[in-house]
């Protein structure tokens, strides 16, 4: 399988009970620490094997940099992503580098998975239950950190939300029935909600007030500190969003946000929501939620309430 719904990797099957997941993602920094930033592109490009139900097992560093910059600088960021991949359990191999007018990081990333195990972000069936299992709002964080406007403490939240591993949240996922997943990333919570309904040929209802949000998103939101990224993301995928309720314009940008390193969103059969949810609550240190539900296809891939 591969770009066929948009899934999150590429899957190749070697043997009866054996297929590999392959995917690639990099980045400029979006925090001025490197070693932060390190840790934080692992982390994301980590996430789509994750996101495909498989356990990463190699992986290989993508490098820019300029080489106007100090080579402790790159040392840092090396160090950063190295430890996340450990973390993971998986092994860094090394990789390639190029010189760049500007930094950029991310990792080439090998994962196994047994065939009959295979998430895809197709097959969400009516009646299951949607389940997102970190935050939203890097995106907005990520512009207010540019323009210098988060407190230490929010800072550190925002970071802690985008160095943390799927890892737990598919441990937790694994014990239970689960349809379709996808992780949040660039397309924001809805353009990732629209191609899991696009694929299962559904229609999801997100209902917006119990989307989990990090907590000082939406007051950057509502001040109008908003990624490019969110209005090319509006754009694309508006037509295919029907907005109902009264909700705010805030909320709603945060919706579109494009999310570094988000949660996985899991369709997951309502009889197994309750388990699940606790499964997530003895082991996930971020907050997540229940956010929607599958029917059967409608105007809409999306109603949003």
């Amino acid at each position: 399988m591969g770009l066929e719904t948009g899934d999150d990797g590429a899957v190749y099957q070697l043997t009866e009970d054996l297929a590999i997941i392959q995917t690639v993602d990099f980045f400029t920094p979006i925090v001025d620490d490197p070693y932060t930033f390190g840790q934080i592109a692992a982390a994301n490009s980590l996430s789509d094997i994750y996101a495909m139900g498989g356990e990463p097992i190699l992986a290989l560093n993508i490098v820019g940099f300029p080489n106007c910059l100090s080579p402790d600088i790159l040392a840092e960021m090396l160090k950063g992503g190295a430890d996340k991949v450990i973390e993971s359990g998986a092994s860094l191999v090394g990789g390639h580098s190029v010189e760049d007018d500007e930094p950029k990081y991310g990792l080439c990333v090998t994962g196994k998975v047994h065939p009959h195990k295979i998430l895809t972000n197709k097959g969400a069936r009516p009646g299951d239950r949607l389940i997102l299992t970190k935050p939203i709002g890097t995106g907005v964080l990520s512009t207010a950190i540019k323009a210098e406007m988060l407190s230490e403490d929010e800072y550190q939240e925002a970071v802690d939300v985008m160095t943390l591993l799927n890892k737990t949240a598919l441990e937790a996922a694994g014990q239970t029935v689960v349809h379709a997943c996808t992780d949040i990333t660039g397309f924001g919570l809805i353009g990732h909600t629209v191609e899991m309904a696009e694929g299962s040929g559904v229609t999801i209802k997100l209902f917006a007030s119990k989307v989990p949000v990090i907590k000082a998103a939406l007051h950057y939101a509502e001040m109008g500190l908003i990624p490019g990224g969110m209005y090319r993301n509006r754009d694309y995928f508006k037509n295919k969003v029907d907005l109902q309720g009264d909700i705010s314009e805030a909320l709603q940008d945060l919706l579109y946000d494009p999310q570094t390193s988000g949660g996985l969103l899991l369709s997951v059969p309502g009889e197994e929501v309750e388990e699940m949810m606790k499964r997530l609550s003895d082991t996930m240190p971020c907050s997540f939620a229940e956010v929607g539900e599958v029917t059967e296809l409608a105007d809409h891939f999306i109603q949003i309430l």
